[in-house]
């Protein structure tokens, strides 16, 4: 399978959970609202939920939207450039997004995860660890870096051709 059918499963993959976990974050919060205004008896665990697929829905996006390269940005001074000159203006915003998505999101999640595993933390309402919960930033940083190098290679190939 080559490098760029496999970026398409992921991106499929990812949309596809980002689609689920949003659709399972309506059902959430609707309930949450009719059990606490129709039936007066508020859910002890939706509250919760909704903040951890939040997480969730937050890391996976900026992945995919990074995968998509539709992430924010002011591209007013790379309009005024060379096209060779805007290409490694482009390169370098890649090493600087690969290098922010190592230290932060790996480095510093994987930290976090190690620690709330081994401290045993658990969630509060429904009792899951919060090393399951805080996983997702690590493996959306490793997204993000998977994103980088495949454009890079792309930018490379491009320097390359002028």
């Amino acid at each position: 399978m080559s490098i760029v059918l496999f970026r398409q499963k992921i991106d499929r993959v990812i949309s596809w959970m980002l689609i689920l976990l949003m659709g399972l974050m309506v059902i959430n919060v609707s309930w949450q609202v009719a059990s606490r205004y129709l039936l007066n008896n508020p859910s002890s665990f939706t509250d919760e939920l909704a903040r951890y697929m939040l997480i969730w829905i937050g890391m996976l996006g900026a992945a995919f939207v990074a995968g998509k390269n539709e992430h924010l940005a002011i591209d007013v001074f790379q309009e005024k450039l060379s096209v060779e000159n805007r290409i490694r203006i482009q390169f370098i915003i890649r090493i600087l997004i690969l290098v922010f998505a190592l230290l932060t999101m790996v480095i510093g999640g994987a930290n976090l995860v190690y620690i709330t595993f081994i401290l045993d933390q658990t969630s509060a309402a429904l009792r899951i660890p919060l090393a399951y919960v805080y996983g997702i930033i690590p493996a959306s940083g490793l997204l993000v870096i998977f994103y980088q190098v495949f454009d890079m290679v792309k930018l490379t190939k491009r320097i390359n051709h002028h």
